[in-house]
């Protein structure tokens, strides 16, 4: 046993000394290395040089036609919205279910609780659905949701599609030829 342990700690020692650290050939090799890598670096402009050429250059007339050609886009922009039929958004869910008395139970619940909401009740066959609200953004009907999840913990906030109130539906011509 004695033997064993003589021989391990010679090996150990000797495999030791054969291990060479980073001072040698190699160190000094490398002590004077040096790379440039400024040309693969992105360049970006002076920001006092543009900043000033910028406010030289800037004259009433071109911002009186940046806000012109901006009130135009917008005019775009909202006679594309009004041409719209739907908006996609968000409502409170309430109940969703086959049962009809319990849809208008819901309904009244709502009533007693929150007079101040409004619940509507669609029927998408075979299920009856109340719900609360037509939002834009999720944030607006969390504010809804916190009121009423103490009454009412099966609700949920569920995306839907709302008719704009002012969508203007297209004239239809009475002499046009009907196509199908």
């Amino acid at each position: 046993m004695r033997k064993i342990l003589v021989v391990g700690f010679l090996v150990l020692i000797s495999s030791c000394k054969s291990m060479r650290t980073g001072s040698g050939d190699n160190a000094t090799a490398f002590s004077t290395y040096q790379e440039d890598l400024t040309p693969s670096l992105p360049q970006y402009p002076n920001f006092r040089e543009t900043s000033t050429n910028e406010n030289s250059s800037d004259t009433p007339s071109s911002v009186q036609s940046i806000d012109a050609e901006l009130k135009n886009v917008q005019k775009k922009f909202a006679e594309k919205n009004k041409s719209e039929p739907y908006l996609s958004g968000y409502t409170v869910l309430v109940f969703s279910g086959i049962d009809r008395n319990a849809a208008f139970k819901t309904q009244d619940d709502l009533k007693l609780y929150f007079p101040d909401l409004e619940a509507e009740m669609q029927y998408q066959q075979p299920r009856y659905l109340v719900k609360l609200g037509q939002y834009t953004y999720k944030i607006e009907a969390q504010k809804v949701f916190s009121q009423i999840k103490e009454q009412f913990p099966t609700a949920r906030i569920i995306q839907d599609r709302f008719q704009r109130k002012e969508y203007v539906a297209p004239s239809i011509d009475q002499n046009a030829p009907i196509q199908n």
